[in-house]
């Protein structure tokens, strides 16, 4: 049943600070399904998604994350393009490189059919887990781009369908190496299949991108030290083989935290010590087991 919530007092957890929206009641539903993954609203999985309610208005948030604001719907863009125009106009991308690959590598292929692949949303790609919505890939992308140069070595766990595989994939070029791991094998088998019908289908062939099945909290070792490490999943505590695997001057992007989270950004110093800051609030599924992950806890 819905209910109803007063905004003013309730703070946005979609980005990295608090702010009132004006006092204002809207009819919520809430959802057995808590883990949604990211969000793209400047409030939690609760509130309608954004088939079901256009936007939340506040002029006064800082600039950085206003596009927080920001929904779109499946009808109003059926194109890939037309997805990173909205990104770039809300200030989410602000790369050249960045919106180059995501250009480039169209995230139709990386949903279920039926599922809208340009609204900002993340979406069930079954199993219990979901592919980010799209402004989560541009942040990703954004916070990891000068550790994506061509020859240099990135990870993403958590790979699921292979998206930001891809996009790691196209940003080292055939002279670096892009590792996905995932430790569901039918994902890991049906992100091939989508992978290879990419433009990041040579990088595949050539073996400069690869994906895995394995845990992913252990890294992967074989390509190790990496430059750039993506964790799709919310981990309770960063896992020492993700820090012992990312290379000195190297970054790595993970969601940290159990009901209250955050992504983390984690630099490696050139004498081997760790720097972290906190880049936004989320919500992500939770970083564990194959068998907890399929049990839906």
């Amino acid at each position: 049943m819905p209910c109803l919530v007063l905004l003013q007092s309730l703070p946005a957890i979609a980005c990295g600070f608090l702010y009132r929206a004006p006092l204002k009641c809207i009819p919520i539903t809430f959802s057995r399904h808590l883990y949604s993954h990211q969000l793209p609203s400047p409030l939690q999985s609760s509130l309608p998604t954004s088939s079901s309610f256009s936007r939340l208005r506040n002029p006064k948030i800082f600039p950085l994350f206003s596009w927080m604001e920001q929904y779109w719907s499946g009808t109003a863009i059926s194109r890939n393009k037309g997805m990173i125009e909205q990104l770039q106009r809300y200030g989410v991308i602000r790369f050249e490189r960045v919106v180059e690959v995501m250009k480039t590598i169209d995230r139709a292929l990386f949903v279920p059919e039926g599922t809208p692949a340009y609204v900002d949303s993340p979406a069930s790609i079954g199993y219990n887990a979901t592919i980010s919505a799209p402004h989560m890939h541009a942040m990703c992308l954004q916070l990891l781009e000068d550790k994506l140069q061509p020859g240099m070595h990135a990870l993403d766990v958590g790979s699921g369908t292979g998206y930001l595989t891809a996009c790691f994939a196209l940003m080292v070029g055939p002279k670096g190496r892009a590792v996905g791991v995932e430790h569901i094998p039918e994902l890991l088998a049906w992100s091939i299949k989508i992978v290879e019908q990419s433009a990041a289908a040579p990088l595949l062939k050539d073996g400069s991108l690869s994906l895995h099945v394995g845990d992913g909290r252990k890294g992967w070792s074989e390509h190790a030290p990496y430059d750039a490490i993506h964790v799709g999943a919310a981990a309770g505590d960063i896992p020492q083989d993700l820090i012992d695997q990312l290379k000195p001057g190297g970054r790595m992007v993970i969601p940290v935290g159990t009901f209250f989270q955050h992504v983390q950004v984690i630099d490696k110093n050139s004498d081997g010590s760790i720097s972290s800051r906190s880049e936004t609030s989320v919500r992500y599924v939770p970083l564990t087991s194959r068998d907890s992950q399929l049990e839906g806890l």
